[in-house]
């Protein structure tokens, strides 16, 4: 068995998928990680490997030969460059989603996946989630026939502690919440139908974040602080995520909170996609309906249930399927729903060779990625019916 050493760039976050990879007994380990916070750092090395070199600079990681692959971690603006020098680099390379955050760095992260075939894999953990691989194992198995339309909802509860208190909120560094949040959406809509977008619109706007408040304003420093709901809101696990940092309605705030699309596939399926960040609830609603019946998820009940046509009008599902699988619902959620040790393991296989190629393709990461911008592309511009390219 061959022995992986991997490096990870920005090991906060993302990055502390570490725990997944991390196992010298079964010859994986995380030999090195790189990032600007000296906080991070030190937690990566108490955490994860105490004798793991570490650098606050990239490029040190590419240079090394004892590392197999690298893991991009950082936010979203980052992706483009770091990809690209790593998979240059000959290194095997795991991007977190989104694949990056402009047209021009999309394409030059497929000109250098083209360079280094079977390298790039794209964190679309999603495809692995248990509620995802059954409606695509029911729609590959016929049980609503052809698909004709899918309609998906995103309830962003808690919106703002994930996005709009830090640097998510600032255009130039995720190009669009689209991206940042919808391209697992978009990717799911790509997998489970077996095609891509080629045009996309969109309306929205920020309905509830952005302001006139200082970028610098912090919740604690705020006069409205005991009355304001976002400062009011609960802290989230900082493990997982930071504290709220600045004002969500700080002047550099110019991402929307809102948005509601249209894309058209590329055999002539309409989708319909919406995307909230101020809803008080939390959760993906996916529903693909064909020929024969639809399916729909709930994440609220861990189900996802089937309607056949052919019966009349039939208010009842068919069939469905429980998602928990005897879980608790706490157990369901770590590592959504199991998905994060599954691609763990899978970027291992790939680089061990005995898979020749990932089942999240590069190209998955393109594709997700160019529709989101090309919807946030027509949203700035009156809601124009946009080609992907």
């Amino acid at each position: 068995m061959k022995e992986v050493r991997l490096g990870i760039i920005g090991v906060n976050g993302r990055g502390c998928l570490w725990r997944y990879w991390h196992n010298p007994a079964e010859g994986v380990t995380v030999a090195a990680g790189a990032d600007i916070s000296q906080d991070s750092i030190d937690k990566f090395l108490s955490r994860c490997n105490p004798e793991a070199f570490v650098t606050k600079d990239y490029r040190d990681l590419l240079t090394r030969d004892d590392l197999d692959g690298i893991v991009v971690a950082t936010p979203d603006y980052l992706h483009g460059e770091m990809v690209v020098a790593a998979l240059d680099a000959g290194k095997f390379v795991y991007c977190e989603k989104p694949l990056a955050v402009t047209v021009e760095e999309c394409h030059a992260i497929r000109e250098a996946a083209e360079r280094h075939p079977g390298k790039l894999m794209i964190g679309f953990n999603m495809r692995y989630m248990p509620f995802v691989r059954k409606m695509k194992e029911l729609v590959d198995a016929g049980e609503i026939g052809e698909i004709k339309a899918v309609w998906v909802r995103h309830f962003v509860g808690m919106g703002s502690i994930y996005y709009f208190h830090d640097w998510h909120a600032d255009k130039k560094n995720v190009g669009s919440l689209l991206l940042q949040k919808g391209s697992h959406d978009i990717d799911v809509i790509h997998f489970i139908t077996g095609h891509h977008t080629v045009k996309a619109s969109a309306f929205g706007g920020l309905e509830i974040f952005g302001g006139d408040k200082d970028n610098k304003l912090a919740c604690p420093d705020c006069e409205l602080k005991d009355t304001c709901i976002e400062s009011q809101m609960p802290a989230m696990n900082t493990d997982a995520k930071p504290e709220r940092k600045y004002c969500v309605y700080r002047k550099e705030v110019n991402v929307p909170d809102n948005y509601t699309c249209m894309f058209l596939l590329d055999n002539g399926i309409p989708v319909s996609y919406n995307e909230c960040h101020f809803t008080p609830d939390y959760h993906r609603n996916y529903t693909f309906i064909g020929t024969k019946g639809r399916i729909e998820n709930s994440e609220i009940e861990s189900t996802v249930k089937l309607w056949k046509r052919g019966h009349g009008r039939n208010d009842q599902p068919t069939a469905v399927f429980d998602m928990l699988n005897g879980l608790t619902r706490d157990q369901l959620e770590i590592g959504h729903g199991g998905a994060d040790p599954q691609i763990c393991a899978e970027f291992i296989r790939l680089i061990r060779n005995e898979i020749s190629e990932p089942s999240v393709p590069p190209e998955a990461g393109w594709n997700a990625a160019l529709a989101g911008l090309a919807a946030q592309y027509s949203l700035e511009h009156g809601g124009m019916v946009v080609d992907v390219k």
